[in-house]
């Protein structure tokens, strides 16, 4: 009856070793299946990205950087609505693949402007469309100051052989009429000194008119950048025709 009971005991020990190995073994397989789905979703995931198309980059004919103050920048406007992003859509409409980068700064004066060259020429750009000296007017700031600024500007923009579109600016008659004279008369001056093309007046048909200007009677509205974008484009075309004929 002892031995007996011995074998009932060992037998219960055995059957309950087995049991619990089991429980493992079907454990382990529900795990390796688990983990074995897993690899196999990470993979096809894997495969469907590589798969898919990645967005190409916009490849462009050139570069325009815009150079300027607050009426390069677009002070007031959406960037959209000022005369960069403007001109950019003028250009890509008529067939020229030009990108153009506002690189405008609210309150730049000339002396800004330059500090800047080198930064803007390490962008390496095609063309550069230099707008400044508004701020200068306003301070009373003395012409040929501005004029040597601008110049060392077109200069050192030249030596990298980047092309320079100067846009003319003209002030209201605040600091009396030798000063708005001379002041005029510095950007042609520079023109042609430095054989660049030349935009007489930046804000052709837009300044002193109250309907295309924003409330401070100076920074246009997206109307009138609508008419600064006209007046600065051909000029654009003129330097993009002599870079490519370079």
């Amino acid at each position: 009856m002892k031995d007996r009971n011995n074998r009932l005991i060992v037998f219960d020990t055995m059957r309950t070793f087995f049991n619990r190995h089991h429980f493992i073994r079907i454990t382990l397989l529900i795990i390796f299946f688990f983990c074995g789905s897993l690899l196999t979703a990470c993979e096809q995931r894997q495969q469907t990205t590589a798969a898919e198309p990645q967005p190409k980059k916009p490849v462009y004919e050139g570069t325009i950087i815009a150079l300027g103050d607050s009426l390069t920048a677009g002070l007031g406007v959406a960037t959209e609505d000022a005369f960069p992003a403007l001109l950019e859509n003028k250009l890509q409409k008529n067939g020229h693949n030009w990108r153009v980068i506002n690189a405008g700064i609210s309150g730049e004066t000339s002396s800004g402007a330059l500090s800047r060259i080198n930064w803007i020429a390490a962008q390496r750009p095609d063309i550069v469309i230099l707008e400044t000296g508004a701020n200068d007017g306003f301070r009373g700031i003395p012409p040929y100051l501005v004029k040597d600024n601008i110049r060392k500007s077109i200069r050192l923009l030249k030596e990298k052989n980047i092309f320079v579109v100067l846009a003319g600016m003209q002030i209201v008659r605040n600091l009396g009429a030798e000063y708005t004279k001379d002041f005029a008369a510095l950007y042609p001056a520079i023109a042609k000194e430095e054989n660049v093309t030349f935009i007489p007046f930046f804000l052709k048909d837009v300044a002193g008119n109250a309907s295309l200007n924003q409330a401070d009677t100076i920074h246009p509205t997206p109307e009138g950048y609508k008419i600064v974008a006209e007046t600065v484009y051909p000029y654009v075309l003129k330097a993009i025709e002599s870079r490519n004929s370079r």
